[in-house]
């Protein structure tokens, strides 16, 4: 009867024992290059707590102090200067701003795998002035840098040692991986021990644990998992969603094939009834998305839905079908394949979109190994507040189907020193995308994570970035 209380209230959690259980979903997390190519969500949470960039994410997604204990930026803004902190490497060797530099170029040079080096264009070079300074020097402005380099990207790992701020622990093969962080105590001299449990389980397995008690935090959740979460009914208030920017959104996945006609991607976007997707994922405050560039991006206006996509759905559906019906003629329609990862949320969207699609005649298959693929997702959350990333992400050395003014745009917008005509290049190239149908978008993306009442430092924010810092204790401005 206590146990029943208690999960009301927020989970049936055994007694404190110093330690934080957390489960990320996933594979087992490692201490991944982020160089050598895209990072798991798992990876992603290992490496932003235990190998730290210059700078890191609080709880709130603000930016604080990482292995830089301070910085300045000139006031043109092309000059970043970090003093670093005075640590050492686990094998004891001191930390020099030497290491740091060659790491970070590591990061960003032409041979390098990491999904979000396209974002440090605007670097121009990075030099060690003295072994605790660096400078970043950049050809133009970039007032979101520190959102970027505290992404888990750019952590600084070296021959696989880091950097904190929690320590790795061995543990050899066995789960949990063990994360330790001492800190000077209140006198000075009395150290206080932080420690972490971190697991990595499949969405059901770790949906159980927490529910049973034994995960103090879920982290790493997604569309695809959410009805998992959803089906365990879990305790009031411990679900939440963090309120990300990003795209949610098909894109061609092949050069040629049916989609390489824009009037079919037109066709395709406007038969699709987002408000009925946004209503099936079951996601408070979600909406439905017709543009490139997402509400509440710095430096640009968002940009006015197509009229067409203010006509309700039931208005609109029979026209389609007519145009459907003409655009194709006596043509055989097409069998359109998609590429979906695993989970109850992609079988939810796939009958969703191929319903619609049955509308106008066009068949939905999942793509077999093997296959071309017509139709990709991409569910991604941007990397920083600036809307450079939407329109980057869209360049033709990332996608199937692009438009060369697109990338001509975006390099202009990196290169000039306006931001207000950098913000024009941005929307002109935004503009160009949507009126192309170059992308589908259908809503933001989904990041969800169960929090137990043993974790109340834990808090949303808008790049789903979570320190495992202090997590027990609450933030100031809610004690």
């Amino acid at each position: 009867m206590a146990c029943a209380a208690t999960l009301l209230a927020g989970g049936c959690h055994r007694a404190r024992t110093g330690s934080l259980d957390v489960t990320v979903i996933g594979d087992r997390p490692k201490l991944t290059d982020p160089a050598a190519g895209p990072l798991s969500s798992a990876d992603a949470l290992l490496l932003e707590n235990a190998a730290q960039g210059l700078v890191r994410f609080d709880p709130r997604g603000q930016i604080e102090a990482g292995l830089a204990e301070r910085w300045n930026v000139s006031d043109d803004g092309l000059s970043y200067i970090f003093r670093l902190q005075s640590g050492k490497w686990p094998s004891g060797r001191k930390i020099d701003a030497r290491d740091v530099v060659r790491l970070l170029n590591r990061a960003r040079r032409e041979t390098s795998l990491d999904p979000l080096k396209d974002t440090l264009g605007a670097i121009d070079e990075i030099v060690a002035m003295t072994d605790r300074v660096i400078e970043i020097r950049l050809s133009a402005p970039r007032p979101h840098l520190l959102q970027l380099l505290a992404q888990p990207d750019f952590a600084i790992l070296r021959d696989g040692q880091s950097t904190g701020p929690f320590t790795l622990l061995p543990t050899g093969d066995t789960e949990p991986l063990h994360l330790r962080r001492l800190m000077p105590g209140a006198d000075g001299d009395t150290e206080v021990r932080e420690d972490v449990r971190l697991a990595a389980l499949p969405a059901q397995s770790a949906v159980a644990a927490f529910i049973a008690g034994r995960s103090d935090l879920l982290v790493g959740g997604t569309f695809a998992d959410l009805a998992v979460a959803l089906q365990a009914n879990p305790p009031r208030g411990s679900l939440r969603f963090d309120p990300v920017a990003g795209l949610f959104a098909l894109i061609p996945g092949r050069k040629g094939g049916p989609l390489a006609d824009r009037a079919l991607r037109s066709l395709l976007s406007r038969a699709i009834d987002r408000d009925m997707l946004v209503a099936a994922l079951r996601v408070d405050a979600l909406a439905p998305r017709y543009t490139l560039l997402q509400p509440g991006l710095d430096g640009v206006n968002a940009l006015p839905a197509p009229p067409w996509s203010t006509v309700p759905f039931a208005r609109r559906a029979s026209p389609l079908v007519t145009e459907a019906n003409r655009f194709f003629g006596r043509r055989p329609h097409p069998v359109l394949t998609i590429s979906l990862p695993a989970g109850p949320g992609s079988t939810l969207l796939f009958h969703r979109l191929a319903d619609d699609l049955a509308r106008i005649g066009l068949t939905l298959r999942p793509a077999a190994a093997g296959d071309p693929v017509d139709l990709r997702l991409i569910d991604e959350v941007a990397p920083s507040t600036s809307p450079a990333w939407f329109v980057r992400r869209l360049r033709c050395n990332r996608v199937a189907i692009c438009d060369a003014q697109v990338d001509d745009l975006s390099d202009a917008a990196r290169s000039t020193q306006s931001a207000d005509q950098r913000a024009q290049f941005l929307v002109g190239a935004a503009r160009r995308i949507d009126s192309e149908f170059l992308i589908i978008p259908l809503t933001a993306p989904v990041r969800w994570s169960l929090v137990g009442n043993d974790a109340p430092g834990f808090t949303e924010n808008r790049f789903a970035r979570h320190t495992l810092i202090e997590l027990g204790r609450k933030a100031a401005s809610e004690r």
